[in-house]
């Protein structure tokens, strides 16, 4: 069985909640290791909001609550151009031992995920 999550967000509103609450947001959505990588961004609303956009996606694809898991959830470079997702705590429960693909998309005001979970 394959559970499909699909996200879409406005990177302007992330940028704003950015320029808005700092620090705050970002430590309460994102790892330590994404702020470390999207901050060197020249773009980095855009790499901000595409990490937001995998997060909500892959809440979809399970079918739970996506504040539960935010910063369980985290967007590595994988190997080779494609990112992969390192699942910690809850959401690595969650998983068990199912497959977890992820594509992302950006461009200057929208970034798409989708997460496909699979046995």
């Amino acid at each position: 069985m394959v559970s499909v999550g699909v996200d879409i967000v406005e990177v302007g509103r992330i940028a704003d909640a950015i320029d808005r609450w700092g620090a705050r947001f970002l430590q309460r959505i994102f790892t330590r290791t994404e702020i470390a990588y999207c901050s060197k961004r020249v773009r980095s609303a855009e790499s901000f909001a595409v990490r937001f956009a995998a997060k909500e996606a892959f809440a979809k694809a399970l079918k739970i609550g996506r504040v539960s898991i935010w910063r369980e959830v985290e967007v590595i470079r994988g190997e080779g151009p494609r990112p992969s997702v390192l699942l910690h705590g809850a959401a690595r429960e969650l998983v068990g031992a199912r497959r977890v693909d992820l594509s992302l998309s950006h461009a200057s005001t929208h970034a798409v995920a989708v997460v496909l979970v699979e046995d």
